[in-house]
């Protein structure tokens, strides 16, 4: 019976198919909704990759819509690879302070990249002046792209956003602070500012304007000036963004005359030029130039600098050259300028001969030029822009701006710029108003004197030793716009029609 029993005992058992492990229902469904989530991340992982590396591989799969023509147009393109790195033994650190307005900087910081790469050192990302009569707080990744700058230029110098923590001041390293002599050649920094380093390991340029001579560097250096400028100083997008912007919604009305109406009371107040002020005028301009104490001259007669040519034209001046030059009261005109001096009171005699002037406050929406407000640096970049862009380029006075978008849009082919010649439009200007100069005699007068100075290729003028006196190198560039080192075949180009 027990040998029966035991038999149907063993019958009941299921065949044996290994250890049978028994999962809680809720174990499986977590197993199944982990596995789920994992599956459907690759596949998300897999779409992004495909449409990085070809954008059209999924578009014939449901969900995914063929985009327009314009839209694939309008996405940002890959950044071009990283050119690869210079290869050299640093001498040291240099860190510069630039000093002035935005495109006095912009030369400086060109010519500190020269002076790095001349000497093998490795350059701080410059400061910008916050001191100057502007105030503007602007850093150097506020208005340029600094990223873009840093990589564009690392097969020629090194640049770096900081100086490494062990030369700060927290940590008792002082560097040598110098402003370096101006308008020197290679071998002033060759000779007196390399053996510097073997003692300093930083040293701080605290001024950088025309810091480097004009002419008699090397062609491989001045190229080196031109690469820094038109390609490595790239504004903010956000600058670049809202400059387009501006540049589009003039275009639409047509063709542009930029004009650079320098009678701002910085200059004013800086030149001594008082021309067409009232008393009280004169004496808050003369206010100002004792309370900057790097304004070294003082005392000046403005009527004998005038008389020179060396003084801005005032705006009542302004539109009668406009209207000899040829230009008539339907010619679009941009007025790139920060306040004019006496406000619309000074401007009346302009916008009666011209009623189509526009400036970039009346352009856009005052949200738009928000995020600039109280930042005269990233104001004037969107003048810079919009004046770089022109049809044509006029300025009143030959400063900073005026100079460096004459070089830019000389490097664009030679693009109209009107370079006014001050002291004989004063002259013409004094003896038409006097009734001694018809005025069809003056027009014919105005035209004439501005035949070739309207931008063609030209000789940069040297003036030996007197290197104020000499064409700036950013305004006319010319190793950087012919393939041979003279652009003396291109001067028979002409430049002379209006909006050509």
């Amino acid at each position: 019976m027990e040998g029966v029993r035991s038999e149907r005992s063993v019958e009941k058992l299921p065949p044996l198919q290994g250890p049978v492990i028994q999962r809680p229902r809720l174990q499986v469904w977590f197993i199944r909704v982990c596995s789920s989530i994992i599956i459907w991340t690759c596949l998300v992982q897999l779409v992004a990759v495909g449409e990085l590396w070809h954008p059209r591989l999924l578009t014939g799969f449901p969900g995914f819509t063929k985009m327009s023509a314009h839209q694939e147009r309008s996405l940002p393109s890959s950044p071009p690879p990283l050119v690869p790195a210079r290869n050299y033994t640093s001498y040291g650190f240099l860190k510069v302070s630039c000093n002035g307005g935005l495109n006095q900087m912009r030369s400086a910081i060109c010519d500190m990249v020269v002076v790095a790469r001349l000497l093998n050192l490795t350059l701080v990302v410059p400061e910008l002046d916050k001191t100057s009569f502007w105030a503007d707080p602007s850093n150097f990744e506020d208005i340029f792209d600094i990223r873009h700058f840093i990589n564009s230029l690392r097969d020629e110098v090194r640049i770096i956003k900081r100086l490494p923590k062990r030369f700060g001041l927290r940590y008792g390293y002082q560097p040598l602070v110098m402003p370096p002599v101006s308008w020197s050649n290679e071998q002033y920094y060759l000779k007196q500012i390399l053996p510097l380093f073997d003692k300093h390991k930083v040293i701080h340029f605290n001024r950088t304007d025309t810091r480097l001579a004009n002419n008699g560097i090397s062609l491989e250096l001045q190229r080196l000036r031109c690469r820094a400028n038109f390609q490595a100083l790239k504004f903010t997008p956000e600058i670049e963004a809202l400059g387009n912007k501006l540049i589009h919604i003039i275009q639409q009305k047509g063709p542009y005359l930029a004009l650079h109406l320098r009678y701002e009371m910085d200059m004013l107040a800086f030149s001594g030029c008082t021309h067409g002020c009232a008393e009280e005028e004169a004496e808050e301009l003369r206010k100002l130039r004792y309370a900057f104490p790097w304004w070294r001259e003082k005392e000046i007669v403005s009527e004998e600098k005038r008389f020179h040519g060396l003084c801005p034209l005032t705006p009542e001046e302004t539109a009668l050259i406009l209207q000899a030059l040829g230009f008539d009261k339907d010619t679009q005109i941009y007025i790139a300028s920060g306040e004019i001096y006496g406000g619309q009171r000074r401007l009346a005699a302009l916008r009666a001969a011209f009623p189509k002037i526009v400036k970039k406050e009346m352009l856009l929406d005052p949200s738009d030029l928000q995020q600039f407000q109280n930042h005269s640096s990233q104001m004037a970049a969107l003048d810079f822009m919009v004046s770089v862009a022109s049809n044509i380029f006029i300025p009143t006075y030959d400063g900073n701006m005026a100079r460096v978008v004459e070089g830019h849009r000389r490097y664009l082919g030679f693009k109209k710029t009107f370079q006014l010649d001050r002291k004989q439009l004063v002259e013409l200007l004094d003896l038409h108003q006097n009734g001694t100069l018809s005025w069809d005699e003056f027009s014919v007068a105005v035209r004439l004197a501005h035949e070739r100075r309207m931008g063609q290729p030209t000789q940069r003028r040297v003036v030996a030793d007197k290197p104020k006196e000499e064409d700036y190198f950013y305004a006319n560039p010319q190793e950087c716009l012919c393939e041979c080192t003279s652009c003396g075949d291109l001067s028979g180009h002409g430049n002379t029609t209006i909006f050509r």
